[in-house]
């Protein structure tokens, strides 16, 4: 019999964060499509909702997806319409209603006994006026698609409903100026990618706290890093970093219950992969400073994923990917544009290249990537096959990164 050649079952899963107003992680919208629906979108109607719960909930775990935040999910009106109360707790989701999902009778009663079993639903792209306001009685939130709704019909919108005592929340915020609209306008929940966007200062210098911790995440994240490096490094930054590092392995899952209380310790019981993946973590976090939290999580998304992707590619070092990844949204952190952000760091031309926007193998994995976490899958496959890397790989490198970054940010 010759072999099949019918594709693997895949299901693709990104996610998406939905900010508060302290821009803050409150939850993540989970973007997700089955392979054998490469040419159609969830919100069709097709099974492709079904998958989400083998893919996120099963294969990977809600957890390691969310971090422990809510989870906001689309279902489809099969889905709506079945027995979800069976998969998951009711404190763990917000069930998203689609806007093509047709009100009627079964729909209103199948939400009607969610909200009273204690789970929380959003009528997703709502449309005043539309039938969907029938399911006021038992929605928390409505989103507000801001760049398909008028501007002025977005901004009346929370002082209309807010009767209902329902949370509002603004989705396709894509820059600082509509996100400040919005905020003003009483919505309470965001969701885009305005916080990867930097709001630039002309001039401004690095404070050295900074600078110096863009250069040891550089120099941590050189290919041929040694033990001695690692230590010496450490150190010389401060010896809060030292103590941070340490208390973060302590308390981290590793087969070591020694207490270890040196990096010199560490690396001989662990290794270096630990101590520079927790070091780029704490560099991260004190680089980003009073911006968005969730953007050196990002960040360190990023570098993984690009990391993982490169790994069958021969002619590219993996490191280089993972800087690529880490500094992608250095300007952002900064305020500052790229070009500034990394010109004093110890960086290969075609890493400093990718960053600023040039075309190569490293910006088009990095692109691959950012499209991946998007949800834009049918760009993310194609960007990521001009670099020689196959959907699967990248599927499978940005899922092993979402379990790496919760590893990695736990405590941090």
């Amino acid at each position: 019999m010759p072999p099949s050649t019918e594709p693997a079952t895949r299901t693709y899963v990104a996610r998406q964060p939905i900010l508060d107003l302290n821009e803050r992680v409150f939850g993540y919208e989970l973007l997700y499509r089955h392979e054998a629906t490469v040419h159609r979108r969830v919100s069709d109607g097709t099974p492709a909702s079904d998958s989400v719960f083998t893919g996120a909930l099963l294969d990977l775990g809600l957890d390691t997806v969310t971090g422990g935040r809510q989870a906001f999910l689309n279902l489809t009106r099969p889905m709506l319409l079945g027995h979800i109360d069976r998969l998951v707790p009711p404190d763990e989701i917000v069930i998203e209603v689609l806007a093509n999902v047709t009100v009627d009778d079964d729909v209103i009663e199948a939400c009607r006994m969610l909200h009273d079993k204690g789970y929380r639903l959003a009528l997703d792209d709502f449309v005043p006026g539309s039938d969907a306001e029938a399911l006021f009685p038992y929605v928390s939130f409505v989103k507000v698609d801001v760049l398909d709704t008028p501007v002025s019909v977005a901004r009346s919108l929370p002082k209309e409903l807010s009767q209902h005592g329902i949370g509002m929340l603004a989705e396709k915020v894509e820059n600082l100026a509509t996100y400040h609209h919005m905020r003003m306008a009483g919505y309470s929940l965001f969701q885009g990618f305005f916080f990867c966007r930097p709001m630039l200062q002309e001039a401004m210098a690095l404070p050295p706290q900074k600078l110096a911790y863009l250069r040891l995440l550089a120099a941590m994240n050189k290919p041929d890093l040694s033990t001695c490096e690692v230590e010496r490094l450490v150190l010389k930054q401060d010896v809060s970093l030292s103590l941070r590092v340490l208390r973060s392995l302590n308390s981290a899952a590793y087969p070591i219950r020694t207490e270890m209380t040196s990096i010199g310790q560490a690396l001989l019981l662990l290794g270096i992969e630990p101590i520079r993946r927790w070091v780029s973590a704490w560099c991260l976090a004190g680089l980003n400073g009073s911006a968005t939290p969730e953007l050196a999580t990002l960040a360190l998304l990023r570098a993984r994923a690009c990391e993982l992707a490169s790994r069958r590619l021969s002619d590219i070092e993996s490191s280089e990917l993972f800087l690529v990844g880490l500094f992608s949204l250095l300007d952002a952190m900064l305020s500052t544009p790229m070009t500034n952000a990394i010109e004093r760091l110890p960086l290969s031309d075609g890493v400093k290249h990718a960053l600023t926007g040039g075309s190569n193998t490293l910006r088009a994995l990095l692109d691959a990537v950012v499209q991946y976490e998007r949800g834009d899958w049918d760009d993310a496959i194609a960007t990521a096959a001009r670099a020689g890397v196959d959907a699967l790989s990248l599927a499978d490198a940005y899922t092993d990164a979402l379990r790496w970054v919760q590893d990695v940010t736990r405590g941090v």
